[in-house]
């Protein structure tokens, strides 16, 4: 709070900041306004409310105040910028960016809304460090009535989604984040200006790409698939190599990489699962040479992202929200991941492998840092009187929205 402090001009929702951030840390099930408000012994969620709708603060701000925390605690020497996007499951068509689309959450089409994040990963730990919400094409950002009524500002225009990333990215690099990589998901690999622009700036990526992409090998004269490259490998061409440590122990895979194009530094990376024979495809650059070992290493990288939104999601109620305004999204994120960053910092290098037989514990989690911090600042009991106050005011509450959705619902049937 020391750190965020100076970002919010009044007391009152400076002190708001801090209640919600408590929340966020704590053991309550779903930390959406209404829960965060009664752990912090408010008696209406309005403060809560009011501090991701209508306070004066700049959520922007308090990002870059958390990405500089991230990189205090965590270092950015060799890290990597990992980008990716993730799913938020919804209900109706009111908040902002919402529609049917895919997402990788449900792993099928459904009514979502879809954040695009970027996260530091180094041998210390990894945090998410932004966030960008996206906005659909024409069922957002061509419809005014639906922009005002979910407060997207004139200034957000339809972007496909490497476009925030790359965005994200520079931001990053020009904040002082000494990264020596970026990887990502497909939706970013396959898109050429994010990958110029990484190589203008001289910073390495290995991007993940469909098994269709295409791609020039023998200097740069044969125009060939990517699958098909694989399926013209000899047996010599695939070397083992760990894409990191798992739950269980070292990830390992059959890995191959071939030059492509005129560059020395560019390569097309393939990985095979040793079981199922499954390939995954990267495009890798370097401004300078680098050793297969490396690439395999940034590539192994990406999964923890994964690691991040699942630990946001469990932890700190990433997905917990309310919320449909466009800026009140980008507050309730931004204090979540600002919470898991924090939660982050005191962690251990995990990359070290350690034997079955050994008797030391592991390192510290989120999830138990989480609960040692719940133990150590569990605020006191809560009285009868306050738990039946809350239980009455969610029941009438949620009494009031049912009478309002049964009297909507009357007026669309057809009479007659």
């Amino acid at each position: 709070m020391d750190r965020i402090a100076g970002q919010f001009g009044r007391v009152e929702p400076r002190a708001t900041a801090r209640a919600y951030l408590l929340g966020l840390l704590s053991s309550v099930e779903r930390k959406n306004c209404w829960q965060l408000a009664e752990q912090a012994a408010h008696a209406l969620p309005g403060p809560m409310q009011r501090l991701l709708r209508y306070a004066r603060w700049d959520a922007d701000a308090v990002r870059d105040d958390l990405r500089a925390y991230a990189v205090e605690h965590l270092g950015a020497d060799g890290g990597v910028l990992v980008v990716d996007e993730t799913g938020f499951l919804k209900k109706g068509r009111s908040s902002a960016g919402v529609q049917r689309q895919y997402t990788g959450t449900a792993g099928r089409i459904e009514n979502a809304q879809v954040g695009v994040f970027l996260a530091l990963a180094t041998e210390r730990g990894r945090a998410l460090i932004d966030r960008r919400l996206y906005l659909p094409e024409h069922s957002w950002s061509d419809d005014p009535e639906r922009r005002t009524a979910a407060g997207i500002p004139e200034t957000v225009q339809f972007a496909t989604k490497p476009r925030p990333a790359s965005e994200m990215i520079a931001a990053a690099l020009d904040a002082g984040i000494t990264a020596s990589w970026v990887t990502g998901d497909e939706a970013c690999g396959q898109d050429p200006q994010l990958r110029a622009a990484l190589e203008t700036r001289g910073t390495g990526y290995v991007m993940a790409v469909a098994c269709s992409m295409r791609v020039r090998i023998n200097h740069g004269r044969t125009p060939i698939r990517a699958d098909t490259v694989a399926g013209r490998l000899p047996a010599t061409a695939w070397q083992r190599h760990s894409a990191g440590n798992g739950a269980k122990g070292p990830r390992y895979y059959d890995w191959a990489w071939i030059h492509i194009g005129t560059d020395s530094h560019r390569h097309l990376l393939i990985r095979r699962n040793r079981s199922t024979g499954e390939l995954a495809f990267y495009l890798c650059w370097s401004p300078t040479e680098v050793p297969l070992s490396e690439l395999v290493r940034v590539a192994g990288v990406r999964w923890s992202v994964e690691e991040c939104f699942r630990a946001a999601k469990g932890q700190v109620g990433l997905d917990h929200y309310q919320v449909r305004n466009w800026t009140s999204w980008h507050r309730h994120i931004t204090l979540a991941i600002l919470a898991l960053a924090f939660l982050a910092a005191p962690e251990r290098p995990d990359d070290a492998y350690h034997p079955v037989r050994s008797r030391d514990p592991i390192t510290l989690t989120v999830p138990e840092i989480r609960h040692l911090l719940v133990a150590v600042f569990d605020p006191p009991a809560v009285t009868v009187a306050r738990l039946l106050h809350w239980s009455n005011w969610r029941r009438c509450h949620q009494a009031t929205a049912r009478r309002s959705h049964y009297r909507r619902r009357a007026a669309d049937e057809p009479t007659g």
